[in-house]
């Protein structure tokens, strides 16, 4: 849960990476909440509920799919590759420092 308000946090957070934890987690837990969504419109008879929570997570979601892509070494760009994205998604992020940051798995300690 803490990575899914990590990202409504970070929602227009372009820069910077995010580890596969990050990621996927966030996937889990929108699509746990479009389904209580989509059954709260069918409940109450509208559309309202749904169209405006996938509104709302939108833009974090294409954020972190972007700093996921900067995890593995790739711009977000790769994001519109239909199956190489998903390979990108799923495969595990470059070690130590790259160009977009610092290692999201890695702690930094400063004295």
């Amino acid at each position: 849960m803490q990575y899914y308000l990590k990202a409504f946090q970070n929602y227009a957070n372009f820069n910077g990476r995010a580890n596969r934890s990050e990621y996927w987690y966030f996937v889990l837990f929108n699509l746990i909440v479009a389904i209580i969504c989509s059954f709260a419109d069918s409940f109450l008879g509208l559309e309202a509920v749904s169209t405006i929570y996938s509104l709302v997570a939108m833009l974090p979601s294409i954020a972190v799919g972007v700093r996921r892509m900067h995890d593995v070494g790739k711009s977000g760009w790769f994001l519109l590759i239909p199956i190489y994205n998903l390979v990108l998604l799923c495969t595990e992020g470059e070690k130590g420092d790259n160009r977009y940051g610092m290692d999201p798995n890695m702690n930094y300690f400063t004295e």
